[in-house]
């Protein structure tokens, strides 16, 4: 076909399409604003069926905005972290520029206020380019493009990935339907909803590139974090270019400026032409290099990015997905998360958290490269559950590109929100055998045997039937044998003392009593009831063993941890944060009396290293594990309760050995800086704890006294039975419920074969069904008679008084002596009168003399 013909069809096809779509376009136009207007054509009729599906308006607001988690400095809320889908916040109408909004109308829609929702002028325009394919302008405007946001914005939230699909394609799609559905919709926003109230929700809802929407997250993002009342002319015309094709216009990429400053410098020109700002003021925006204004923000959504507590952000957001406030169902939560708009106020104390993380950092490098070290310190108050610290060594990363020193799995907390399956806890188990042991009528003042030794298969119990392999636990210290009161075996952590109670209690009791506590299994699992559960072998998290501990801190009170205060919604109403759950695990005597036990262990016992020794009173216990892989520190005042873990996050299979063979490293056998890793638990523990007692807020009390009925509890004094015969005594022990074991047989004066000492000996507190142990005298001692008193024996007369009662061996010595009495008496002997010695030792006798003996 000839050029010329070609050229002439384009144009006619060009005229009937413009005719047409400008006929329907304005038989819209004069249905929807005028509807009274009688529309008689067949035409006519036709076209508005096209729109008797279609609602009348479509209803501002509800699109995503940003989430923001709060925590606490100098007691009042700061911002730490925004977690969004979309990266906007909506602002009111005087919280906007006014250079913002006369740009949108200059660039995007300049008769915006003359017309009603279509600009049947920029309509014919658009048509024109449409049907000839020359045309570069979609004649939209403002309320058009609004409705085209917004159902862009309402795509998002379909759950259904094939519909949410089809609904984005169907909202961003060119076509002629498109527009005039737009057009139907703007004239209903326009009938709706006042001038100010649509430029508003247009300024607030647009994309400026990437997930940043709204001016007011455009200009934080793009501008150094100014607010949208504070842009510029300049900065303005550029935020509204962008509009037109984000991916290519927005200022996130340096290679966009020159783009961006043709659109931008056509918008001053034409807010110039509106009269919207004077020559000057052109001039000198046209003037401004966009490097000048634009100072990019660094990235802001997610917790990777938050301020500060990091972790504590990812346990937040997890928990928040599970409050009712958000909806009834998780699904309905995540919707409305996704959606934003919510403000999270948490109880995380930002200022004691900087100091536990400053000590785990610096006392437990994230750096570290000879093994896996780990470290977490978790505190929070008794009677209340509200965490105020959540601090680990380890930065947090959520990205595959995390380094060696980084991880996203959250130490302090169970498996489900933070995928950790936790750590054995070591002798701060114990607590839950002490606390069962005074539950079921013993008392701190009785006595248990610390002899490391095999326990049979089945002699323990669990709900009553017999239970356990045998077992052969170890004390961790040589030498810690023998009978131990609980008090002391508390104080000094003595393994076998508490197995040995466990033997006489219920392991599913002591459980039950550890439940009753808060206490659980990090990944999940039923807590262990094994013989050696007792010297705590389950995997637990820090958070769960800081939660039990505040319950000696708040008179035997459990209360559920908390991190969400309150959570204000998008129309900024509040709603209710995490309930605050607390039950009465155990009475409060008991508890006292634990706090009275517990309280030894920092003043004498094994955590002498971590008490700041500020004057506040600390219960609490160690916990090391068999190797001593993982390392426990727990304590708790009456108003804050701190948990410490270091230890092996993985083992290294390289260094696995039959006794290891997790390969972990023992922290007894390293140092890490100028420090042995047993020793690193006590001092972010210490540096931790004196600045939460220096907080008036946190600065605890006394405790309440033990109760004297559970001191003694079911014991009895065990009597003396030294010179009775064997049968004699254990006859006589028997009587009193104690066991009896036979000892080794001894040097003794005594008769062969009578009891010459026990142990607990005579007159020591022990419990009811503890054992007593009988030593025998050999008879192989005498008593060495007194040739001494009355200093009037010479040396061979004494002599002869010793030879005559069967000791053959005496010696003579010299002693000065001050009284002329004494001279060439007998004035001392070794062994001493009364001693007890074999008749064949050598005894020697001391003559007096006045002058120095030679």
């Amino acid at each position: 076909m000839p050029a010329q013909k070609v050229k002439f069809s384009r144009a006619l096809g060009g005229l009937v399409g413009l005719v047409g779509f400008s006929v329907i376009a304005g038989v819209l136009v004069t249905a929807m604003v005028a509807p009274a207007l009688a529309v008689t054509s067949v035409a006519a009729k036709s076209t508005i069926g096209v729109f008797e599906n279609l609602p009348d308006y479509i209803a501002l607001g509800g699109q995503a905005q940003r989430n923001d988690i709060y925590g606490l400095r100098g007691g009042q809320p700061v911002p730490i972290a925004t977690v969004y889908n979309q990266n906007r916040e909506d602002v009111s109408w005087d919280n906007v520029s006014p250079f913002l909004k006369d740009a949108a109308v200059a660039g995007e829609d300049r008769r915006y206020y003359t017309h009603g929702g279509v600009d049947l002028q920029s309509l014919m325009r658009a048509g024109v380019g449409f049907v000839t394919k020359t045309g570069s302008t979609g004649g939209s405007t403002i309320a058009m493009q609004l409705v085209k946001n917004i159902r862009v914005a309402q795509s998002q939230l379909i759950d259904d990935k094939v519909k949410r699909d089809k609904a984005y394609a169907d909202a961003i799609k060119t076509s002629p339907d498109r527009k005039l559905e737009e057009m139907k919709l703007a004239i209903g926003l326009e009938k709706r909803y006042s001038k100010k109230e649509i430029l508003l929700a247009y300024l607030n809802i647009n994309g400026f590139g990437g997930v940043t929407y709204g001016v007011q997250a455009a200009a934080q993002r793009f501008f150094g974090g100014i607010s949208a009342k504070d842009v510029t002319i300049a900065e303005a015309a550029s935020l509204i270019a962008t509009v037109q094709r984000p991916a290519g216009l927005n200022l996130g990429d340096p290679k966009n400026y020159p783009a961006n400053k043709l659109r931008r410098d056509t918008i001053i020109n034409d807010m110039l032409d509106l009269k919207m700002i004077t020559q000057v003021q052109h001039d000198e925006a046209i003037a401004t290099p966009i490097e000048s204004y634009v100072k990019l923000q660094p990235a802001t959504n997610g917790c990777l990015n938050a301020a500060d507590a990091k972790f504590f952000c990812d346990y937040s957001v997890r928990k928040v997905l599970e409050q009712p406030a958000l909806g009834k169902s998780r699904e309905e939560r995540l919707k409305n998360w996704a959606n934003g708009g919510y403000k999270v106020y948490t109880s995380i104390d930002l200022d004691q958290q900087d100091v536990a993380q400053n000590q785990l950092s610096t006392v437990t490098p994230a750096t570290e490269t000879r093994f896996a070290l780990g470290s977490s310190a978790v505190a929070l108050e008794p009677g209340t559950g509200k965490i105020r610290v959540m601090a680990q060594n380890k930065d947090y990363n959520n990205t595959s590109a995390a380094t060696s020193a980084q991880t996203s799995i959250n130490f302090s907390t169970d498996f489900a929100y933070g995928r950790s399956n936790g750590f054995q806890t070591g002798s701060t188990y114990k607590i839950f055998t002490l606390v069962d042991w005074l539950q079921s009528g013993h008392g701190l003042q009785e006595r248990v045997d610390g002899t490391p030794k095999q326990f049979a298969a089945n002699s323990f119990k669990c709900n009553g039937s017999p239970t356990g392999n045998a077992y052969f636990p170890q004390n961790d210290s040589p030498g810690e044998g023998g009978s131990w009161s609980v008090l002391r075996a508390t104080t000094s952590s003595v393994n076998v003392a508490f197995v040995e109670m466990a033997k006489k209690l219920d392991l599913c009791k002591i459980r039950d009593d550890a439940t009753a506590m808060g206490v659980h299994r990090a990944d999940g699992a039923e807590l262990e009831t094994l013989p050696s559960s007792t010297l705590g072998t389950n995997l637990i998290a820090p958070m769960t063993m800081a939660a039990a501990i505040a319950t000696i801190g708040a008179n035997g009170t459990y209360c559920k941890p908390t991190a969400i205060d309150k959570i204000v919604g998008p129309d900024g109403k509040d709603l209710p944060g995490e309930p605050t759950e607390c039950t009465n695990a155990i009475t409060p005597q008991i508890a006292a009396t634990v706090a009275y036990a517990l309280k030894t262990v920092f003043d004498s016992g094994t955590a002498t290293a971590g008490n700041p020794r500020d004057g506040v009173q600390l219960v609490g216990k160690t916990g090391t594990t068999d190797g001593s892989y993982q390392n426990w520190l727990i304590g708790t005042t009456t108003k804050i309760a701190l948990a410490v873990w270091v230890g092996n996050i993985i083992g290294n299979p390289a260094r696995a050995t039959s006794k290891n063979p997790g390969g972990e490293q023992s922290l007894r056998q390293i140092t890490v800086g100028r420090t042995n890793g047993y020793s690193l638990k006590f001092m972010i523990f210490k540096a931790t704890m004196k600045s939460l007692n220096a907080n008036p807020a946190y600065k605890g009390g006394a405790f309440p006294g033990a109760d004297s009925s559970l001191l003694a509890g079911r014991s009895a004094s065990v009597p003396n039975v030294v010179g009775q015969s064997s049968a004699a005594a254990r006859k006589l022990l028997e009587s009193l419920q104690f066991n009896v074991a036979d000892g080794p047989t001894e040097s003794s004066a005594l008769p062969a074969g009578t009891v010459s000492r026990s142990d607990p000996a005579a007159g020591a507190s022990s419990s009811l069904g503890s054992t007593v142990t009988l030593y025998t005298s050999d008879g192989s001692l005498s008593t060495v008679p007194d040739v001494v008193t009355g200093h009037s024996n010479s040396f061979g007369g004494a002599k002869a008084m010793l030879n005559s009662a069967g000791w053959n061996s005496v010696s003579q010595a010299c002693q000065v002596v001050t009284s002329p009495d004494d001279v060439g008496k007998v004035v001392a002997s070794n062994p001493a009168p009364g001693a007890q010695a074999r008749p064949t030792d050598e005894i020697k006798l001391a003559v007096g003399q006045l002058k120095p003996c030679s």
